[in-house]
């Protein structure tokens, strides 16, 4: 079958170690089994695989990616939960902490075909194309969770979005001004700025640039950079909530700051399946989709991780078989 694999680790030109070509059909286990992938999408893990961050040398070749729609081996329509947990471990699979995504220990999803545990199946709703379905397991389930799950917010309130253009972003700003939150939203270039207001924002600012008020949440995904101004740009009681740190991890946690406006700062990680299958009904119903950047055939994904070391992206990339 035609795959997408890390062959190299490399940490300045992660792009150099991949590569394009026929591997073995997944074999499934006791428990396993494999979908015909019709579509998947490009996520920044799977940047940091190629440098070497959750994969090491002595794992490859391995099969990346960690969202994908397909067909079952019954014939139906699935959407694949990226989240690998032990059955047994009798919490949401995100909560284990030997959890793992495809493409760490397994084979993932940039291929003709990959194999799953049963479990991780979820009926993909016939509203939505392979296409948006495959944009859903990992970036756009995160931000729900961030959205409806921890960030306790209240109708009509207001938030910011750290950052215009990624995936989890890009899913935050179309989800909250859905859900009738008034979105302000930080973007390096005007064309990011703008395009978060197609996305339904608000209002769009340059980094660090202060908002007309405070607001009751900040979702920070970048970390280290926008730290100080996300703490600045809180209300008292407010809330950061964060999936990443992508500039870094280690900014002056003012202290002061945060005790004295009581604020919180909550981590979300992914979701669990019933998070997946709630959104893809959530999409189904509101009308709400994914913004997809650009559609690739599988054997043309160079171009697609090229497009997002290089920063080149508003929504996601979406590779089809």
């Amino acid at each position: 079958m035609l795959a997408i694999t890390a062959a190299r680790i490399d940490k300045d030109t992660p792009s150099a170690g991949l590569e394009v070509g026929d591997r073995p059909d997944p074999a499934p286990g006791e428990g396993w089994t494999t979908v015909h992938v019709r579509a998947a999408a490009l996520n920044h893990h799977d940047i940091w695989s190629l440098r070497g961050v959750g994969l090491s040398q002595e794992q490859l070749p391995m099969v990346l990616g960690s969202d994908a729609a397909g067909v079952d081996e019954e014939g139906r329509e699935v959407i694949v939960h990226s989240v690998i947990g032990d059955p047994n471990a009798g919490v949401d699979e995100s909560y284990d902490p030997k959890r793992s995504l495809l493409s760490e220990v397994h084979n993932g999803t940039l291929a003709e075909k990959v194999a799953v545990p049963q479990r991780n199946l979820v009926p993909k709703p016939p509203e939505l194309s392979f296409e948006e379905a495959a944009c859903l397991p990992t970036a756009w389930l995160t931000a729900y969770r961030m959205l409806f799950e921890r960030a306790g917010l209240q109708p009509g309130e207001a938030l910011l979005v750290q950052g215009a253009g990624g995936g989890v972003n890009s899913a935050l700003i179309r989800m909250a001004s859905a859900a009738g939150y008034r979105v302000y939203v930080t973007g390096r270039s005007e064309t990011k700025r703008e395009g978060a207001k197609r996305l339904g924002a608000y209002a769009a600012f340059s980094p660090g640039e202060r908002l007309p008020e405070r607001v009751s949440v900040v979702f920070d995904t970048v970390g280290e950079a926008t730290w100080a101004h996300s703490l600045r740009c809180l209300r008292p009681g407010g809330r950061i909530v964060t999936c990443g740190a992508t500039s870094g991890q280690a900014p002056p946690a003012e202290l002061n700051r945060v005790f004295f406006l009581q604020l919180s700062v909550l981590g979300s990680t992914m979701g669990s399946r019933a998070q997946l299958q709630q959104l893809a009904e959530y999409c189904a119903r509101s009308g709400v989709r994914p913004e997809i950047d650009r559609v690739l055939p599988l054997a043309h994904a160079k171009e697609g991780f090229a497009a997002m070391e290089q920063g080149e992206l508003f929504g996601k990339v979406v590779f089809t078989v």
